[in-house]
């Protein structure tokens, strides 16, 4: 069973682990490498990924506001009432 996926998919799948693969090189390992105590390179990683966490989050609520906000969907926007 073959499933079709379209080709924006691939390329915000694409895109997604090109930033994982981004914070993870840039951002994760020299925080963690910048410590030698365990407790230390923990409160670095967890930091680190709350950051994370907190972008991610501004990026998802920016797509959204824009879905909404956009003429096209006027029927499916719930503020809009359509």
């Amino acid at each position: 069973m073959a499933i079709a996926v379209s080709t924006n998919v691939w390329y915000f799948g694409a895109a997604g682990l090109v930033s994982l693969a981004a914070f993870i090189g840039l951002i994760l390992v020299p925080a963690l490498g910048s410590y030698g105590r365990w407790h230390e390179r923990f409160a670095a990683g967890f930091l680190s990924l709350l950051i994370f966490g907190g972008l991610v989050t501004i990026g998802v609520v920016a797509g959204l506001a824009w879905v909404l906000i956009q003429n096209d969907i006027s029927p499916i926007n719930p503020f809009t009432g359509g």
